[in-house]
C-alpha cells in the first residue's frame, strides 16, 4: 500500500504552530508524507516547505494589495506541486485570503480540501460562506458558535475546540514570575501585549507607553503599578528605548514567556486578536486595543457585521472587556480603564467571573487530535 502524500498549509506564525501540532499527528498516526506552506515550526515537524508564509502573511486591507502578486504566486506554485505529487488531500490551516484562492485552484485539479481554523464569516464577508461551501470538503471550526453558521450553510462541519487550550498556562506563580525578573510581587503589574507583528507595534506601542506613563503618575490602590512587556520573539524595540526615557517609565521586557507575563498580571492591555483568547485561558483581566491604518477602518466600517471586534467578546457573546479602537484608542482612555481594573478588586473579579464561562465554551482541550481524526479520515 503507498503511502499517502498531504499538502498542508498555514499562512501565518499561529497559523504555523497549529499545523505544525496537526502534521506530527496526522504522519504518526498515517505515515503520510507531508509538503506545504509554513514555517520553522511546520519545519520541525517534518514537513517539507514549499513555500514560506512570510511570503504571504500581511496585516490590513489596504496593506494587502501590494502582496496580491506574491499570493497569486504561492497559490500557483503549492497547487502545480500537489497535482505533481498526486496528494491525496490537502489542509489549509486559516488565512482565508491566500488559502481560499489556493482551495479552488485545488479543486480544479480533483484535491479535496479540509479546513481547519475558517472564515470568520460571522464577522465580516459573510459571502465566503458559499465559497467554502462551493470549494471545500469539511470545514473544522474552533469556535462554538461558528457550528451552527456552516452548518446552515450546508457546509459539512465539526467543531473541536480550541487548540490553544492545551498549551497556555503559565510555568509558575506570581513570587516566582516576580523575583526571577526584579519585580516586587506586593505590586500591581500591568501586562503589555501590543502585538507580534511589526506594523501593529508601530500602530500601538507609542500609545500603550503613553497610558503607562499616565497610571504611573496616578499611582493605585496598592502602590505604583509595574508594566512587562510580553515581547514577541524577533522584535527590535529598540527605536522606542528613547521614547520610554523620556516617559520617564520603567517597562521590563520579557522574551518567550507570554504566558508566564499574563498568568502574574493584575490586568492586561492587549492588541486584538489571539493574545486576548490567551489571555482569557489565563483568566487575565484585560483591556483589548487595535489601530488600523485610516484607510482600512473606513472599509471595515462597511464590512464588519458585529458590534464587537475583540475575540473574547465574540466568544462571549458579550462585551465583557472594554474594546479600544482607531479615535477610542487614547492615552487616556487606556489609561481610565486599567486604572479602573488595577483599583478595583471588585472589577477584576467580575471580568474573571466571565473569563471562566469563556474558557469552558473554548472546549476541554485535544482539538488538534480531534481534527487530526477527522482529516485522516478523509484520506
Amino acid at each position: 500500500m503507498s503511502v499517502a502524500t498531504i499538502l498542508i498549509s498555514a499562512g501565518e506564525a499561529s497559523s504555523d504552530m497549529y499545523a505544525a501540532r496537526l502534521a506530527k499527528i496526522i504522519r504518526e498516526r498515517t505515515g503520510a508524507q507531508l509538503f506545504g506552506m509554513g514555517g520553522p515550526r511546520m519545519a520541525e515537524a517534518g514537513v517539507e516547505l514549499i513555500a514560506d508564509y512570510h511570503e504571504v502573511a500581511v496585516v490590513g486591507i489596504t496593506e494587502v494589495l501590494h502582496k496580491i502578486p506574491a499570493v497569486v504566486r504561492v497559490q500557483n506554485r503549492l497547487a502545480r506541486e500537489a497535482a505533481r505529487r498526486k496528494a491525496a488531500l490537502a489542509i489549509l490551516v486559516d488565512s482565508p485570503g491566500t488559502h481560499l484562492g489556493m482551495a479552488r485552484r485545488l479543486k480544479n485539479r480533483g484535491i479535496p480540501v479540509g479546513y481547519f481554523i475558517g472564515p470568520q464569516v460571522w464577522a465580516w464577508r459573510p459571502g465566503r460562506v458559499r465559497v467554502v461551501k462551493r470549494l471545500v470538503k469539511r470545514m473544522v471550526v474552533i469556535f462554538p458558535f461558528e457550528e451552527e453558521i456552516y452548518r446552515k450553510a450546508g457546509v459539512p462541519v465539526d467543531f473541536v475546540g480550541h487548540p490553544l487550550a492545551d498549551v497556555v498556562h503559565a510555568s509558575g506563580g506570581r513570587e516566582e514570575f516576580a523575583a526571577r525578573h526584579g519585580l516586587d510581587a506586593q505590586r500591581p503589574i500591568v501586562a503589555l501585549l501590543p502585538g507580534s507583528r511589526r506594523r501593529e507595534i508601530e500602530q500601538h506601542y507609542r500609545t500603550i507607553l503613553e497610558s503607562c506613563a499616565i497610571i504611573a503618575r496616578k499611582h493605585t490602590q496598592r502602590g505604583a503599578a509595574q508594566f512587562v512587556h510580553a515581547a514577541a520573539p524577533g522584535i527590535d524595540l529598540q527605536p522606542f528605548a528613547g521614547y520610554e526615557r523620556s516617559l520617564g517609565i520603567d517597562i521590563r521586557h520579557i522574551q518567550d514567556a507570554v504566558y508566564d507575563v499574563l498568568g502574574s498580571a493584575d490586568c492586561a492591555i492587549v492588541a486584538s486578536g489571539t493574545a486576548t483568547v490567551e489571555a482569557a485561558l489565563l483568566g487575565t483581566p484585560m483591556v483589548v486595543i487595535y489601530r488600523v491604518a485610516p484607510v482600512t477602518a473606513a472599509i471595515l466600517r462597511r464590512m464588519v457585521r458585529t458590534r464587537d471586534f475583540g475575540m473574547v467578546n465574540l466568544i462571549a457573546g458579550r462585551r465583557i472587556a472594554p474594546e479600544l479602537t482607531q479615535d477610542d484608542f487614547t492615552p487616556e482612555k487606556v489609561a481610565a480603564e486599567a486604572g479602573r481594573l488595577l483599583d478595583s478588586p471588585e472589577a477584576r473579579e467580575t471580568m474573571k467571573h466571565a473569563l471562566a464561562e469563556v474558557r469552558v465554551k473554548l472546549g476541554p482541550g485535544g482539538a488538534i487530535d480531534r481534527a487530526a481524526e477527522i482529516f485522516c479520515g478523509m484520506l
